[in-house]
């Protein structure tokens, strides 16, 4: 992805980047939109709740679905498994494996996005693509959605995505996850498209910068509100699903907030609210909207408790 006014942290305010960073993913997400509505849909097991009104509303093309990626569709984060596929092909040492299998290990267990290791992780793929071309990064990312991804997509979430699909309208993915990224995971899901993290290209090769800052927080907020604008989107009819409390600017903004399998953070806040709430990690009901609810998460991928250990001893 070409640079669209790049400048560095020093030069912009946070603010400023945010905008910088939203508006670069929509733009992205625009011209790579992946809708396609003979994919497959993921089912899971149904459970009877007290009823809630219609919704999404069928043949309202004025509202759209913004979903976050990382325990959100996904169990665990985009970045950590594409990085785990990097290292198969030999992209990086070792010792970048064992930083990663952390990060991997972080999230699985705290459940939460911490802006300090992920960072961290931004940074190291970052370097790590730093030099190759666009379109080798895509073609790797396919291989490595079907070794790492496919599996762990949640059925309860996908099922969500998909009653917004059949009611004609938009899905889009948010993510801090690379757009290239997410755009395959979307194309995948047959969603509409996805809004990520831009990184900047020069004649289609990664200059190891962004464009702006991580699509995280404000940021996703802000992708969202020009996304709308450009789509024509009235964002009080609009819903959103994240599991972060990082996410809430982004939930803040539509009609329809949904808090899926909510950090405690965000399940206080989306209860003082009388937001909606889903929870496909246990066995907990999950409310009914007529469509199904997920089965509980699977075992942690081995060496999790090796990559804690070596952590606690770093400390």
């Amino acid at each position: 992805m070409a640079a669209l006014g790049w400048l560095t942290p020093r030069r912009r305010s946070a603010t400023a980047r945010s905008v910088l960073a939203g508006e670069a993913a929509a733009e992205a997400a625009r011209k790579t939109s992946a809708a396609d509505d003979d994919s497959a849909l993921l089912t899971g097991t149904s459970e009877e709740a007290p009823e809630e009104p219609a919704f999404p509303v069928a043949g309202d093309d004025r509202a759209a679905a913004f979903f976050d990626l990382d325990n959100t569709v996904m169990q665990g984060a985009a970045i950590f498994h594409f990085g785990r596929g990097l290292y198969k092909r030999k992209f990086f040492e070792r010792r970048e494996l064992t930083r990663f299998a952390w990060q991997q290990a972080w999230f699985r267990l705290a459940g939460v996005e911490d802006p300090e290791h992920m960072q961290d992780a931004r940074d190291s793929a970052l370097s790590i693509v730093k030099g190759h071309r666009v379109s080798e990064l895509m073609s790797i990312g396919e291989e490595i959605y079907d070794e790492y991804m496919a599996d762990r997509i949640w059925p309860g979430t996908r099922a969500l995505a998909q009653a917004h699909l059949d009611a004609g309208q938009k899905v889009w993915l948010v993510t801090a996850a690379p757009v290239e990224t997410a755009t395959i995971i979307a194309r995948r899901l047959a969603l509409t498209g996805a809004l990520g993290t831009v990184a900047e290209s020069v004649d289609g090769v990664y200059t190891g910068r962004l464009v702006g800052e991580p699509l995280h927080g404000p940021a996703k907020a802000e992708a969202v509100r020009a996304l709308a604008a450009a789509e024509g989107l009235d964002l009080d009819r609009c819903a959103a699903y994240s599991d972060s409390h990082n996410d809430i600017p982004m939930l803040s903004l539509v009609g329809h907030p949904y808090a899926i399998n909510p950090d405690t953070k965000l399940r206080k806040y989306a209860r003082a609210r009388d937001w909606r709430l889903r929870d496909y990690r246990t066995g907990r009901k999950a409310a009914k909207v007529g469509i199904p609810a997920a089965a509980g998460v699977g075992a942690l991928a081995g060496g999790t408790a090796a990559a804690v250990a070596l952590h606690r001893r770093r400390r």
